[in-house]
């Protein structure tokens, strides 16, 4: 869901993040890195054995570099979807299929530009993707959870019991979730491109809260799941027609709860949508035990990356040593600060 045209979101940077706690959608994150790190063709990068590792290296140089600030990241990685998520993976598939078809053609015609453009849109997370980026997590000491369902709903949740300060995705449902804080473009922050134009952006990581939210728009946690219901979520795609952000504020604000909104009587009859609300207001979380972060396994992380997934040597361990030196200047600073 898009809540982006009715929430105010404060652009900062990461470096005035410093010892914040990032609970990060992994899912979120690898597809991000999938999509924008690509050949002039759209290829992915791969690895000798035609592995793809496009989305190691957004994770790897991404981590490194959240660390160097004195952020302390942990993943966390999807459980098994609700069933009534079907409806959204099904379109989901059906965009890759097609955008499969016409990245085939283009490339038989030698527009690669625009078959980079499709390229894009045919990311796909396989199994081995999501064990080799485990083992890139345990290799550099970072945390990792499992969550039993949807990774933004515990990220959210880690928000709520202190081991965590943000949630860090693309997507506004963290905060349908509960999450207290909100960051995004945190993993594709920088330079881009504007799709089918010319015309490069910068992007900045943006701030949001759920206090903020709830406040700017005068609604309840409650209520402002019963908006992104109205708008559409991953449980009902497309929500309701005719129905934009605009629309759906002043419905909730009119009637209170959607049940009460006499236009959609009907309509809303044709989905399940109090078991969606229970989605986002008890979704199903873990709270595992305080985590840590451990040093980085140099060896490790050169046999693997360099070794085993055809990394360029010298680029790791100029990364290894840029991270060795910030966290000997923060150490530096704290004892400046103590004494």
């Amino acid at each position: 869901m898009n809540l982006g045209d009715i929430v105010q979101r404060k652009k900062v940077s990461l470096e005035s993040l410093s010892s914040r706690i990032f609970a990060i959608d992994a899912y979120n994150a690898l597809y991000q890195f999938l999509s924008i790190i690509r050949g002039e063709a759209g290829e992915p990068l791969r690895d000798h054995e035609g592995r793809v590792t496009s989305h190691l290296s957004g994770i790897f140089y991404r981590t490194v570099n959240l660390l160097s600030l004195n952020i302390k990241p942990v993943y966390i990685f999807d459980g098994p979807p609700s069933k009534l998520k079907s409806t959204e993976i099904t379109r989901r598939h059906k965009i890759k299929e097609k955008a499969e078809i016409k990245l085939t053609e283009a490339l038989s015609k030698g527009k690669f530009k625009e078959a980079k453009k499709y390229a894009q849109a045919t990311s796909v997370l396989r199994n081995y993707m999501i064990e080799d980026t485990k083992t890139l997590l345990q290799l550099l000491g970072i945390p990792w959870i499992d969550a039993p369902s949807e990774g933004e709903a515990t990220a959210a949740h880690l928000t709520n019991i202190g081991l965590a300060t943000d949630a860090v995705s693309q997507d506004y449902d963290s905060i349908l979730f509960g999450a207290k804080r909100l960051l995004r473009n945190v993993t594709i922050s920088g330079k881009r491109k504007l799709p089918n134009r010319p015309i490069y952006i910068i992007l900045s990581p943006e701030e949001l809260t759920l206090q903020n939210v709830l406040s700017n728009l005068q609604l309840s946690r409650e209520q402002l799941v019963d908006v992104g219901i109205l708008l559409g979520t991953d449980f009902n795609p497309g929500g309701f027609k005719g129905i934009g952000p605009a629309k759906a504020i002043k419905y909730i604000k009119s009637y209170r709860r959607l049940e009460k909104i006499p236009d959609i009587k009907q309509a809303l009859k044709e989905i399940n949508y109090e078991s969606i609300r229970d989605i986002f207001l008890n979704p199903k979380v873990i709270s595992p035990p305080p985590f840590s972060w451990n040093d980085i396994d140099e060896d490790g992380l050169l046999n693997f990356l360099s070794k085993d997934r055809d990394f360029s040597e010298e680029r790791i361990r100029s990364s290894i040593i840029k991270l060795t030196e910030s966290k000997k200047k923060i150490s530096n600073s704290l004892e400046k600060w103590i004494n």
